[in-house]
């Protein structure tokens, strides 16, 4: 098998893991369940797949694209599918996306529905988003509204946290003053050892990851 029949498989799987919702009954893995990197097995799979079964596992909905046009659409059919009346958005790039695809956006926080946002690294080994305070309205847009949506793209993805930690070092200087991992929708069982989600944070996160890599 050549190199393009092999990307074409892993395509073909991606295209069909579109918006699949994870398995609420199979928990993500706390950090103390996370062996050291070295005993860690060696991903099988690739980073785009690894990613997308992570993100789902833990309470996320994944969509791949493989371009622009394929990102604009699938955002209209969501934005129109949900009952999301007001959207903010700030940093410039998750800006941009929306515009092109005609969605209305605000940059007010108070009340929304849905927060729209890039990310600085997906990492495939957790199915995490990495976020900085130096995108768009800094700590406070990722916790804010019920619904987070994170425009990604192929590049970002790195295969483990070290990785993204990295990519941050050569991308800031001076360093961004708060770096969050999201690994799923907020959820807690503290209260009577029952799960609730949205405690910290958002309910719902949807990743669109966009193949910018042709």
């Amino acid at each position: 098998m050549d190199g393009r029949d092999s990307r074409k498989i892993i395509l073909d799987r991606l295209r069909s893991a579109r918006l699949f919702s994870g398995n609420h009954s199979q928990p993500a893995l706390s950090p103390h369940q996370l062996q050291p990197e070295g005993f860690l097995p060696e991903p099988d799979d690739h980073p785009q797949m690894l990613f997308a079964q992570n993100l789902t596992r833990a309470g996320g909905k994944f969509a791949y694209c493989s371009n622009r046009r394929e990102l604009i659409l699938a955002l209209r059919i969501l934005f129109h599918e949900e009952p999301w009346k007001t959207i903010t958005c700030h940093d410039s790039f998750a800006c941009q996306i929306l515009t092109e695809a005609g969605i209305p956006f605000t940059d007010e926080l108070a009340h929304a529905d849905a927060a729209v946002t890039s990310c600085e690294s997906l990492i495939a080994r957790t199915g995490s988003v990495l976020v900085s305070s130096a995108q768009g309205a800094g700590r406070r847009v990722f916790g804010f509204a019920p619904v987070h949506v994170v425009i990604a793209q192929t590049q970002q993805l790195e295969m483990e946290i070290h990785d993204a930690l990295n990519r941050i070092k050569t991308s800031y200087n001076p360093l961004p003053s708060q770096l969050s991992l999201i690994t799923g929708p907020s959820r807690t069982a503290d209260i009577e050892k029952t799960l609730v989600m949205g405690a910290h944070g958002p309910k719902s996160l949807f990743v669109f990851l966009e193949n910018n890599e042709n």
